[in-house]
């Protein structure tokens, strides 16, 4: 009787602990159970880029400005996935004088602010004062080209410019540029609100707190409504791991911007075996080297030219980004059809005969090198890994004719000190602030005062530390600003880049590639061109 009760004292207790096991288990898979397999309706979004401010008038940054693409509406926007540009709360493209001056806007009735206010001609106007006045990081966009704003219809606007740009539609669709509600904002140099967002996008803003953004359906939207009930947007500030970790573990069902380039290597081989999706977007951020012409030895072409002869960016693409980029040989990256391969027409890659050649007729030899130093912002790895790649070829296929120094400097330093001239070259990027290749062409290669002697002394060449000057690229730049025709553009485009690769004031490097990566339970996710991220097409 003894052994018979030992033995159901055992197999109670063995019932006991399963049943303790099983409800541990039970309570650890409630606790994983990812928010977007709860069937509500709504996506849980994972970034590792967090919004300074959502008041599109002082927003100028990735993070922010995505945000208010999806709340937000511009009066013309891209048609999804492409450079395409086309309405939005405006109704029809714009109806331009014969000057190139003044452009008439028809704009959208039946839309609704997300306060219950009316849109209409009146608010645009206010809207677009407001971003002038309030002096916010990006107001420059606007108060550079604008003369006047006015409503002249219910529905109506005019806009008059100081002077013709061909592409100032596509600077209205600019996230930034979008209409907020005029019952709650107001006019006034400095007066923002970074917190709130009151607009009449797809979605309201519900909470913007440190660490997350949540997103609701707008009721009274005008438009087709988003394919979701909603977004949770999860902040890993800074931190890729935490991101790459929380997508892994499912508790985020999409991922995009930012991951470390190991990290998107093996997500994407993940994704090759199916166990989620990978989705790749031509990118339009682009990065190159700065050269000054004012400094020795690069006040010399050849030696500007040597430098473009020796850049192997299929090298540099395959050994530092891990594939995760293009070779770009033109500033103007080729989802334009404007863009020009000239870089590689005239230098190839990695051309060590020529750079020789180059750098021997300037007067450079192993006794007399050119010693060159490359500065870079010391928070990026990638710049930093240019860098030492630059110098490793020159050590070892240029015999010391030319000699390349790594320099690192913090972010702020760099940017302060790049319009003075200090670093003889520089290693960037360039991120559009809208989509036409005036935007890659303009702000690097313009010059406003200078001359062949000094250089460029105020102008976008001088703000980029190239301090290039050409009387002839001026005039180019303002022909394709002026003329709306597309063929015109072109050829003023074609020969900017020829002279660009001439004088090489800046050497370009490669354009990104964007990832995002979604669930297989997840359709509709689009990167577009712009690297803005609609969250209305997720489900």
């Amino acid at each position: 009787m003894r052994k018979i009760t030992k033995i159901l004292k055992y197999i109670a207790l063995s019932f006991a602990c399963l049943g303790l096991i099983m409800a541990c288990n039970a309570n650890n898979g409630q606790q994983n159970i990812p928010p977007s397999t709860e069937n509500n309706g709504r996506i849980t979004i994972g970034t590792t880029l967090k919004a300074r401010t959502l008041d599109p008038a002082d927003s100028y940054e990735l993070a922010g400005l995505n945000l208010i693409y999806n709340i937000g509406e511009s009066l013309y926007t891209y048609k999804l996935g492409t450079t395409e540009l086309i309405p939005l709360l405006a109704t029809a493209m714009p109806t331009v004088s014969d000057g190139g001056l003044t452009y008439k806007i028809p704009v959208r009735e039946g839309v609704k602010f997300h306060d219950g206010a009316t849109f209409n001609a009146e608010a645009m106007k206010f809207s677009l004062d407001r971003f002038i006045k309030n002096g916010g990081k990006p107001s420059f966009l606007l108060s550079d080209a604008v003369k006047e704003i006015k409503a002249t219809g219910e529905y109506e606007l005019t806009i008059t410019l100081n002077k013709p740009f061909a592409a100032f539609p596509a600077l209205l669709a600019f996230p930034g540029v979008c209409a907020v509600s005029p019952q709650g904002y107001t006019i006034g140099e400095g007066e923002f609100k970074p917190n709130e967002l009151i607009a009449t996008g797809p979605y309201k803003l519900t909470a913007f707190n440190s660490d997350s953004v949540t997103l609701d359906v707008f009721a009274d939207y005008w438009g087709e409504k988003p394919v979701n009930q909603g977004v949770d947007l999860q902040i890993y500030a800074g931190n890729s791991a935490n991101l790459y970790n929380s997508f892994l573990t499912g508790a985020i069902s999409v991922a995009y911007q930012t991951f470390a380039p190991e990290q998107i290597t093996t997500l994407l081989k993940d994704a090759t075996e199916g166990k989620f999706q990978g989705v790749q977007g031509a990118g339009t951020a682009v990065s190159y080297m700065v050269l000054n012409r004012n400094q020795k030895p690069l006040d010399k072409p050849e030696v500007r030219q040597a430098i473009a002869a020796l850049m192997d960016r299929k090298l540099i693409v395959e050994r530092v980004l891990q594939g995760q980029a293009e070779p770009l040989y033109s500033l103007i990256p080729n989802v334009f059809e404007v863009s020009q391969p000239i870089f590689q027409t005239k230098y190839q890659d990695g051309n060590i005969a020529l750079a020789k050649e180059l750098l021997v007729k300037a007067g450079f030899s192993a006794e007399n090198p050119a010693i060159i130093e490359i500065w870079y912002p010391s928070s990026s790895k990638t710049r930093s890994g240019v860098a030492s790649t630059l110098k490793a070829m020159a050590d070892q296929q240029l015999e010391g004719i030319i000699q390349f120094i790594p320099n690192a400097v913090e972010s702020a330093t760099a940017f302060s000190n790049l319009g003075k001239g200090i670093y003889p070259s520089f290693l960037g990027d360039w991120y559009p602030d809208f989509l036409d290749a005036d935007n890659y062409i303009q702000p690097f290669l313009q010059c406003v005062k200078g001359s062949e002697t000094e250089g460029c002394l105020e102008g976008g060449a001088q703000t980029q530390g190239s301090f290039f000057y050409n009387p002839k690229v001026n005039e180019l730049i303002d022909k394709q600003r002026k003329e709306s025709g597309m063929d015109i553009r072109k050829t003023a485009f074609a020969d900017i880049q020829t002279i660009m690769a001439e004088e090489v004031p800046y050497i370009p490097l490669w354009q990104n590639k964007d990832y995002a990566f979604a669930k297989n339970d997840v359709t509709g996710v689009v990167i577009n061109p712009s690297q803005s991220f609609p969250f209305w097409t997720i489900k």
